[in-house]
């Protein structure tokens, strides 16, 4: 590893340790009448110097009982990775036509944001002394890497039920092992805490693979910056290789090929989804029958821009998801409306839609306000955090 990437790395490794001190339920969040999170203290408008204390405090007994009952089922100790996974927003998508192996050309600016889901990463000491309370699949170029997979769903989110087989967590461990050809008996247990909701255009399931990626590359010997890792991300799945890169980027291709980095923002943004997710899939086959073009003016703008601040926000695959989903366009004309909203925009194929903000205090009322409507609502901030070990 050069001293340029070692440098990213641990910096990326120290912002994921702050984030998990500074947000241990994954973001600042507000409800209505109720503030989360160590970091969202400052959301309670007027909340002075002991109320401020006072959350801090409950955010550590939080931490410390959760510490305690991770070292109650066998989780804590020596040995264990710990790995974030944050989730995304896309701050320009410009699909194009379908190509001839049946994925559409695609222009990406995706940016990181501080929510993220948690994985734990661990070698059992035998393939058959699996702990974990999930199920478990058989990996590897000979189905020698046992891979026990727990999922556990927070923030109020409802439980996935996916065979191990089928999780992307599992598909990234197996593909990796692979592509190395590691044909030597091992076991492995990885427990994932869900704080990303699924089918919601924020990238959750690419995120974790590409924290699963990262920390079995840590387990089996294998450098982070190693192009082994970028090339089976890609494989994956088109977000896959963005979260090895994390902060702000602009990939092409079907928009799993890296093409340069953007300066990235720190502004606040609320994060608003309905109740229902939106496949992607078929997002895309209703895009399919009714097309839009990519605007060639915002276009040339995202591809000259330097920073995040200057990419236009654009999404020419809204319509489709809108078609299959008519309570987005509601969800987004009602976010635009609110105070202290600058722009909103549908995130990838949805179904969450997200608004910049012009202070954490709008952050917050909006949340709250998007909550009391029994929509799914965080406020959290955009950032340079990638998929990442925590120290």
């Amino acid at each position: 590893m050069n001293e340029q990437t070692a440098g990213q790395t641990a910096q990326a490794a120290r912002q994921a340790a702050e984030t998990e001190r500074a947000a241990p339920a994954a973001a600042p969040e507000c409800a209505a009448g109720q503030v989360k999170g160590a970091s969202a203290a400052g959301c309670a408008a007027g909340a002075g110097p002991a109320a401020r204390a006072a959350q801090a405090g409950a955010v550590d007994m939080v931490a410390t009982a959760r510490a305690v009952q991770q070292e109650a089922d066998g989780w804590g100790g020596p040995g264990l990775l710990k790995l974030i996974a944050p989730a995304k927003v896309n701050l320009f998508l410009g699909i194009g036509p379908r190509r001839s192996d049946d994925y559409h050309e695609a222009t990406s600016i995706l940016h990181a944001i501080a929510l993220h889901d948690v994985l734990y990463v661990r070698r059992a000491p035998t393939p058959e002394r699996l702990a974990g309370a999930g199920e478990a699949a058989l990996a590897g170029p000979v189905g020698n890497v046992r891979v026990g997979i727990e999922c556990i769903a927070r923030e109020g989110l409802e439980p996935l039920p996916v065979p191990a087989a089928e999780n992307i967590v599992f598909r990234a461990v197996d593909a990796l092992a692979c592509e190395l050809g590691r044909e030597d008996e091992g076991a492995v247990e990885i427990r994932l805490e869900k704080h990303i909701p699924y089918q919601a255009g924020l990238g959750g399931g690419s995120s974790d693979a590409a924290a699963a990626l990262l920390g079995m590359a840590h387990l089996w010997g294998v450098a982070p910056d190693d192009p082994v890792l970028e090339r089976v991300a890609r494989r994956l799945g088109s977000d896959v290789a963005f979260f090895l890169h994390g902060g702000c980027a602009c990939f092409g291709g079907a928009g799993e090929r890296f093409d340069h980095a953007l300066a990235p923002m720190k502004k606040s943004l609320v994060l608003v989804k309905p109740t229902e997710g939106m496949s992607t899939a078929a997002a895309y086959r209703s895009f399919d029958e009714d097309p839009r073009r990519v605007d060639e003016d915002a276009l040339a703008k995202a591809r000259q821009a330097a920073c995040a601040l200057d990419v236009p926000l654009f999404n020419n695959l809204a319509p489709a998801s809108e078609r299959l989903m008519p309570e987005l366009e509601d969800v987004k004309a009602w976010v635009q409306a609110q105070p202290g909203v600058e722009d909103a925009l549908l995130c990838g194929s949805g179904s969450t839609t997200f608004a910049v903000v012009e202070s954490l205090n709008a952050a917050c009322r909006l949340t709250a306000a998007a909550q009391a409507k029994g929509w799914w609502a965080r406020s959290t901030t955009f950032g340079s955090l990638r998929a990442a070990l925590v120290p």
